[in-house]
């Protein structure tokens, strides 16, 4: 808390929930949902080869305890008054600094409690799968000293009451993102994709700082209840550099346009990595920055439609790139891509597209770790192989496999009931309302969520023929086979969520329930009716899903000769369109230029003149160590000549 008082302009309004209330036990027991993850990180590290024949089991303890430790705490939650929900409390003082008194505290909410549930059910399924997908690397107490890491780190970030509190968990999750890709740094191009994965981040994170340099000089604080308590009387300057630096964090963390080009490469970890990071960590952390810094978007609308554009963007470029790639892994996470710009578009239509975000993100959870994790399955058959080319009729030898892996894509594309028609179907109705009169925004942004559906039918459809339909490709080396039971029950589990979900989620009031946290917003009427839009979005996703059955499923399929036009964009969407050629022409080569010419100033001027001092102090002894000669006469001879040009001095002066 703040010290010294600061006056709160007449007609201040809140824009979120106040905190209600003292904090209940159950929510003060939050606590320990970070801390057991994180000491058991702690102890895997430490314990050393001593740890090898237990550590796994320690692993998996950890979240699963965390999980029930959440459900106790959302239990609590639905027990109190609405008006008591956002629970705030600290767990020791933190920073004390004269008018600034930051306390490390935790915020125990609805939006706090849905992330805890889904990061530590979805992160328990993906430890227990853990287990049999590394059951043969010698470093698997290792990794899930790290993947424990990287639950507690997402958890801190969730849970803090601050943006310093969660900026400590934002850089605990990018360490162990980076540990985790890199996890088989023996080979030189994982090793570089962990780099280039912490560098994007960097960059994001330095959006981060100065969006909390900015709140500190204005408003002395960076504790939410007070941010958000003055941004509703605030310049509004101030609140668009805060807020489009909150938004840069994000772009990093969730691989938004233009920092999502190391996305693709982190696919170099082990396969539950990319299941973790894409359906419950990592790249859910900036959705959640976005949603949780509401108030200040809300009061700052041109960093809101920013938000916007960076959503329709990025939802495109996922989907465009997941087209054209062969490597099963890389499509999945340009679909994670596309997906989380779902997640941002929503986030900056307002509190009402922001439930609808974090409801597709709840939903996305369990279908993409499904699908991930079915990825990983199909690679443990194929002796690890990720090229769809070399899959198909997969369907006949891993029916478990096949049978959750088609749940997830269903799920996907949105078709009824599946998870995501509850969700994404949402975001493209609301992407179709008109804030404050722009009709435009409605069609461009509502159109952009339309297509995007279905280029995301045509994309996951032609993923899940390649490998599971159409003729078998693979050589005669490889025997494919279902996976053990330890990999299996997780994908059974998340095949569940994928199907049953969004319904449940939609009959319980989730979107009530959510909206106690948020600012408050109201529900507007698109301009076309919903019932046309349903259709409409069903129609694309049934066209983008025939389409890719007609070219790689169907038994007859063949590859048609493409226009030049369309093979040129196809080999752009394989190479990324071209982000990271951008990325060096705009970045690395200015960047190399820069550091050229601080080393050309470097040698030339500041050792040049160093150089030179030297040079000259060497020439003026030289020039003395001449008078230095050792002869009598000629130290008599200069002793003359001082005397004689010490008496002309003299006279000249007495004269």
């Amino acid at each position: 808390m703040i010290n010294q008082t600061i006056a709160t302009p007449p007609g201040a309004v809140w824009l979120a929930a106040e905190t209600g209330g003292t904090a209940s036990s159950a929510a003060w027991g939050c606590w320990l949902v970070i801390a057991l993850p994180l000491v058991s990180a702690a102890l895997l590290l430490l314990a050393g080869r001593r740890a090898d024949k237990w550590g796994h089991l320690l692993g998996v303890a950890a979240p699963a305890v965390a999980f029930c430790l959440g459900v106790w705490a959302f239990f609590d939650l639905l027990g109190r008054p609405a008006a008591e929900r956002v629970q705030d409390f600290e767990l020791f003082q933190w920073i004390p600094g004269g008018v600034f008194d930051l306390g490390f505290g935790l915020r125990v909410d609805q939006l706090s409690l849905t992330f805890v549930l889904l990061v530590t059910f979805v992160g328990t399924l993906i430890h227990i799968y853990s287990v049999a997908y590394m059951a043969h690397d010698p470093a698997r107490r290792r990794f899930f000293a790290y993947l424990n890491l990287f639950v507690a780190a997402m958890l801190l970030l969730v849970l803090a009451d601050s943006y310093l509190v969660l900026f400590v968990g934002w850089e605990g999750v990018g360490l162990a993102s980076y540990l985790l890709i890199g996890f088989w740094n023996q080979r030189l191009d994982y090793a570089v994709a962990a780099k280039k994965a912490f560098v994007a981040n960097r960059v994001g994170d330095f959006g981060m700082l100065v969006a909390m340099m900015v709140m500190f000089t204005q408003f002395h604080s960076v504790k939410f209840d007070e941010v958000f308590s003055f941004a509703s009387w605030a310049s509004p300057t101030t609140l668009t550099v805060i807020a489009l630096a909150l938004l840069l964090a994000a772009c990093g963390k969730s691989a938004q346009f233009p920092l999502q080009s190391w996305l693709g490469d982190a696919m170099a970890g082990p396969t539950p990595v990319s299941a973790l990071i894409h359906a419950a960590t990592m790249v859910t952390a900036g959705v959640y920055l976005v949603v949780r810094s509401g108030p200040i978007f809300e009061a700052a609308p041109h960093a809101r439609l920013v938000v916007l554009i960076v959503g329709a963007i990025t939802l495109l470029y996922g989907a465009i790139v997941g087209c054209a790639k062969d490597d099963m892994k890389k499509a999945l996470a340009a679909s994670t891509m596309s997906q989380i710009g779902y997640m941002m578009l929503a986030a900056g239509l307002g509190p009402v597209g922001a439930v609808f975000a974090i409801m597709h993100l709840v939903t996305h959870g369990f279908f993409k770790a499904g699908m991930f994790l079915g990825a990983g399955s199909v690679m443990h058959a194929m002796r690890d192989q990720v090229d769809m080319r070399r899959f198909g009729h997969l369907d006949k030898f891993m029916k478990i496999t096949w049978l959750t892996f088609m749940m997830g894509w269903l799920a996907i594309l949105g078709v009824p009931p599946f998870a995501g028609f509850f969700s994404k179907d949402k975001i493209i109705e609301q992407a179709f309302v008109a804030p404050d009169g722009q009709v435009w925004q409605a069609w461009v942004f509502g159109s952009v969520a339309l297509l995007g559906a279905g280029l995301t039918a045509f994309y996951m459809s032609r993923l899940f023929f390649m490998v599971f339909h159409g003729k078998a490709r693979w050589s005669d080396e490889q025997h494919p086979h279902e996976s053990p039971a330890l990999m299996t029950v997780p994908m059974i589990v998340l095949a569940l969520g994928s199907v049953f979900l969004g319904l449940i989620l939609t009959l319980a009031g989730f979107d009530d329930f959510l909206a106690g946290a948020l600012a408050e917003g109201h529900h507007g009427e698109p301009v076309l009716n919903a019932y046309l839009i349903m259709g409409a979005t069903f129609a694309l996703v049934v066209a983008g899903a025939w389409i890719a059955w007609r070219r790689f499923g169907a038994a007859s399929a063949t590859v048609p000769v493409l226009p030049p036009a369309v093979d040129g964009l196809i080999r752009a969407a394989r190479a990324d369109l071209y982000q990271d050629t951008v990325n060096h022409a705009l970045l690395v080569r200015p960047g190399q230029a820069l550091v050229r010419g601080a080393v050309r100033a470097d040698t030339g001027v500041v050792d040049g003149a160093v150089r030179g001092l030297a040079w000259l102090l060497q020439s003026v002894g030289a020039v003395l160590a001449r008078l230095q000669n050792g002869f009598v006469r000629s130290y008599a001879a200069t002793m003359l000549a001082g005397v004689i040009l010490l008496t002309a001095i003299v006279l000249a002066v007495w004269i």
